[in-house]
């Protein structure tokens, strides 16, 4: 009951803040005040704060952070959009499962075997599955060169290589190529676990709860990890060699091998559906035109996510994501505060990124306005990365006339740009990957995915740990920097003359 006198608080609350806020009256300014550190500083403090418990979806901390966010851009002067059965917010409808156990026998040639406990996680798709007799295929990556899935997989249990596939370009990572598996007909998908992370990590984040959209197409009935010498092994069983398979597998014409094995497995789970929350707001246009920009970032992370003999089991998520949530309000304030701008400008700050890009799948299939109006999506993320004179690099580039404009905006702000192309290593795994599915321009620009050594040495320390904290050691320089960069980037895509909207 207390939760639930707590919800309505708190939505009674949420109402009282955009009322209270109104309209903010539009003030006129020759240029927009640039945005500082201390101001970034504010925002992130308090967002990754305790208070705020790790922000994980479907928890208090998320109606704190709903209660923050809308609050802020209230105040800037933004609005709900118009006609939302739930003003400023998209529910997102979620689901949460966690394995309680996991079987697995194996028949080879006849005869039984089994792999040890520690070779093997499995997760059911529903509280209980059973399967018996399923005949065992090892399909390499699961697709072919181009984005198809290689092997006639119906019916059967699918084997497949985590890693990325070493041809074609930009094919599916191992999530969505599972899901590809379960739409041809796999029964169960077991996934080889790579090198690059340690089985022993990958037992322990797969035995936690994993979350999916309520409304996704249903995965394999039952899905799981092999570690690699477990994968041998069931191979060795099947008369094959672990090593000469995967690099047969590396042929962009590769299609699976049917192994003499048959599998029964069993898994029970746990499972919970709940509502989490896009946050969506909107600052009309001058002179709209039908066209809009859409900034968005995600304000989720992972919540109480230490053990319970850890000093700090709070995953704060200072860096990733307080800091981008912390521009996008700045960002709304100039836009907001300054000349109005020609187009309409959405602001989005997304749910459950962390789980998968769930919030920013949902509203790319569910969205607010129709998704060709969208000139183009601007996502920020992890900003707080790097110091001041940091060149700009893009993530989602390789469109000359969206190209041109950051280009532009970058030199006349001072910046310059970074054109090696790492940063196009991070495409899929951030929100903008959800919304360039369904045809949206979406890019990723700033210093942050610029300076590659900076980058890597955040997420090889604080990154998704309880030390992504807010502390004065935060380079908040480059982030300033990004913010301002964004506010420009906003006008000029929202300008109806100088962009005439793709």
């Amino acid at each position: 009951m207390r939760w639930v006198m707590q919800k309505m608080t708190f939505r009674a609350g949420l109402a009282a803040i955009a009322l209270a806020a109104g309209p903010a009256p539009v003030a006129v300014f020759a240029a927009d005040a640039p945005v500082t550190e201390a101001q970034l500083a504010e925002h992130i403090k308090l967002l990754a704060s305790d208070a705020f418990e790790g922000r994980a979806p479907g928890t208090e901390g998320e109606d704190r952070t709903i209660a923050y966010i809308v609050g802020e851009w209230a105040k800037a002067g933004l609005g709900a959009v118009p006609g939302s059965v739930t003003p400023w917010l998209q529910p997102v409808p979620l689901v949460e499962s966690q394995p309680v156990s996991g079987t697995a026998k194996f028949k080879a040639g006849g005869r039984d075997f089994a792999l040890g406990d520690d070779a093997i996680i499995l997760t059911g798709r529903e509280a209980s599955v059973s399967l018996t007799d399923v005949p065992a295929i090892f399909v390499g990556y699961g697709v072919d060169g181009a984005g198809k899935v290689n092997a006639d997989v119906t019916g059967k249990l699918a084997i497949m290589l985590f890693d990325n596939a070493p041809f074609g370009e930009k094919l599916p990572r191992y999530r969505e190529r599972r899901q590809m598996l379960a739409d041809a007909g796999a029964a169960g998908v077991l996934v080889i676990a790579t090198d690059a992370v340690p089985w022993a990590e990958l037992r322990e984040s797969l035995g936690s709860k994993a979350t999916r959209l309520a409304d996704a197409k249903p995965g394999p009935q039952v899905s799981g990890f092999l570690s690699g010498e477990g994968a041998d092994a069931l191979l060795a069983k099947a008369g094959q060699k672990g090593a000469a398979m995967r690099e047969a597998a590396k042929s962009p014409g590769y299609r699976g091998l049917a192994l003499p094995v048959t599998a029964d497995l069993a898994a029970t789970s746990t499972i919970r559906a709940y509502d989490s929350h896009n946050i969506i707001a909107k600052l009309p246009g001058a002179k709209p035109d039908g066209k809009a920009v859409l900034f968005l970032g995600h304000w989720d992370h992972l919540g109480v996510c230490g053990k319970e003999d850890d000093a700090d089991r709070i995953c704060n998520g200072a860096v990733d994501n307080a800091s981008g949530i912390a521009v996008l309000i700045e960002v709304a304030k100039r836009l907001a505060a300054g000349d109005r701008a020609d187009r309409d400008i959405y602001f989005m700050a997304t749910t459950a990124e962390e789980k998968g890009l769930l919030g920013a799948h949902y509203f790319a299939d569910h969205p607010v306005l129709p998704l060709g109006d969208i000139t183009v999506a601007l996502n920020i993320d992890t900003i707080a990365i790097s110091p001041r004179g940091t060149p700009v690099a893009t993530i989602g580039r390789g469109n000359p006339a969206y190209d041109a404009v950051i280009r532009n905006v970058a030199t006349k702000l001072g910046r310059k740009l970074d054109e090696d192309g790492e940063a196009d290593a991070f495409v899929q795994r951030q929100d903008g990957w959800a919304l360039g599915a369904k045809g949206v321009t979406s890019l990723m620009a700033g210093g942050s995915f610029s300076d590659m050594p900076l980058l890597e040495a955040f997420l090889g320390s604080d990154y998704h740990r309880a030390s992504d904290n807010f502390s004065d050691n935060i380079p908040l320089g480059g982030a300033a920097e990004d913010a301002d960069l964004h506010v420009a980037l906003g006008r000029a895509f929202a300008n109806v003359e100088s962009w005439p909207g793709k």
